[in-house]
């Protein structure tokens, strides 16, 4: 592989720090270089430097410009939906009438829709649907994908998600994490006659886990934690029979009401709690004095229009360790754009840029299981890179909306193509000394 050596970028964000989930106070240093460079050998940083210094140090190296941008970690999006059938657009017009996520899942709507419309698609039709998806999360930074299941929520509809999953991490040079959410409602056709829901759960657990398990695709388990859903007994026996299979465990918890589902979290270990909106502060204490990443979702509590974010500054300032993701779904999140979560991060959960740009790097990572492995720009980590069109990266949460991102690697191999830097504030290219 081809060493390379970028240089001339006006900010380099290294987030460097403890192989480790940040928590608390930890999350406020973000670590900021200028004047630096950073070179990449056998797919792995191996300095940061000066530019003069380092093209010494690597004379066959690509040099790739920079041209006053701002390179950063790539993105780790840990929480996703992102193999799924048609849109639910109709439902966002339901909401701005009065019903609310629950009623509309009462009528047929909500994941029960995405399983019906899931279940009638072949795979090859939904491998082709994810394709451009991916393509486009992929163009706004994100270097780590985590992917669910989820919405076939039957032996063959699981696998055959998981199978899409895995075609498309072989097929993008992004890194993609699958996860089997079997567990992510009761579907209809287990919902009436008595015995029908144990029945689900004696078919998730006896019959899909270990179909799943001899698949080798999905590397955690994720249940729907919630009211209405699943409950704490039901997720901790599905949890715990994952965790046996030698899958990691996470959570959906705590999104609408609380429930208990972060307190679940903790006691299971579990690598990451999700959503948590609804979070109690028994919940915000059992997860700030685990290891368990609390990763929110700011983004769907946004477009289902709910005036309550998942309280980020309460989490931190008792010592949690906090991920932003996008919860790209066809329902309650349709968007690809996950910087867009750092702005969300910083207006809406009241988190200061540093503490968002380790929650979807560094922390985006520990939930993921690899805070050892991507997330920092540090000597012997993946050289998983964006390069975005800015001159100070107080600008990315701030152009909120727009497409910054104009190159991405992972583990040095190119995923977003490297563009020119000609917008907003990216600085003209600097000649780079030879000698």
């Amino acid at each position: 592989m081809t060493d390379l050596l970028f240089v001339n970028a006006a900010q380099i964000v290294t987030c460097a720090g403890a192989p480790r989930a940040r928590k608390g106070s930890e999350m406020r240093e973000a670590g900021i270089l200028r004047n630096s460079a950073v070179a990449v050998s056998d797919g792995r940083i191996a300095m940061m430097g000066t530019a003069r210094d380092l093209q010494h140090a690597y004379a066959d190296a690509e040099v790739l410009d920079c041209r006053g941008g701002v390179l950063t970690p790539g993105l780790v999006d840990s929480h996703t939906h992102a193999v799924f059938g048609k849109p639910r657009f109709e439902e966002h017009e339901q909401r701005a009438e009065g019903l609310d996520y629950m009623e509309i899942a009462s009528r047929g709507g909500g994941i029960h829709a995405s399983v019906r419309d899931f279940r009638e698609r072949a795979e090859q039709e939904l491998y082709d649907l994810a394709v451009p998806r991916v393509r486009d999360l992929m163009s706004y930074g994100t270097t780590t994908l985590e992917i669910k299941s989820g919405y076939g929520l039957s032996v063959e509809d699981e696998l055959k998600a998981l199978r899409v999953i895995g075609r498309l991490a072989e097929r993008f040079p992004l890194r993609i994490v699958a996860t089997w959410m079997g567990a992510h409602e009761i579907p209809h056709d287990y919902r009436t006659g008595d015995g029908r829901r144990a029945e689900y759960l004696e078919m998730l657990i006896g019959e899909l886990l270990p179909r799943v398990v001899a698949q080798g695709i999905a590397r955690f388990a994720d249940v729907f934690c919630e009211p209405g859903v699943f409950t704490v007994d039901e997720t901790r026996r599905i949890l715990q029979a994952a965790k046996r299979a030698g899958l990691g465990v996470k959570l959906h918890a705590d999104e609408l009401k609380p429930a208990g589902g972060a307190e679940l979290a903790a006691e299971l270990e579990a690598t990451s709690a999700d959503h948590l909106a609804a979070i109690s502060e028994k919940g915000i204490a059992a997860l700030a004095s685990s290891r368990t990443v609390a990763t929110l979702l700011p983004g769907t509590m946004l477009f289902l229009g709910k005036a309550k974010q998942a309280p980020a500054r309460a989490l931190i300032d008792a010592g949690g360790a906090v991920a932003l993701a996008t919860d790209f779904n066809p329902g309650t999140s349709p968007t690809v754009n996950f910087p867009l979560m750092l702005t969300l991060g910083v207006s809406q959960l009241r988190m200061s840029l540093a503490e968002a740009l380790i929650a979807v790097t560094v922390n985006g990572a520990a939930a993921l299981g690899l805070a050892g492995e991507t997330g920092q720009i540090a000597p012997g980590f993946s050289a998983d890179l964006a390069l975005f069109a800015i001159g100070d990266i107080r600008e990315l949460p701030y152009w909120y909306g727009a497409r910054l991102c104009v190159g991405t690697w992972r583990a040095g191999a190119p995923c977003h193509p490297y563009e020119n830097l000609g917008m907003l504030n990216a600085r003209p290219p600097e000649v780079v000394p030879a000698g």
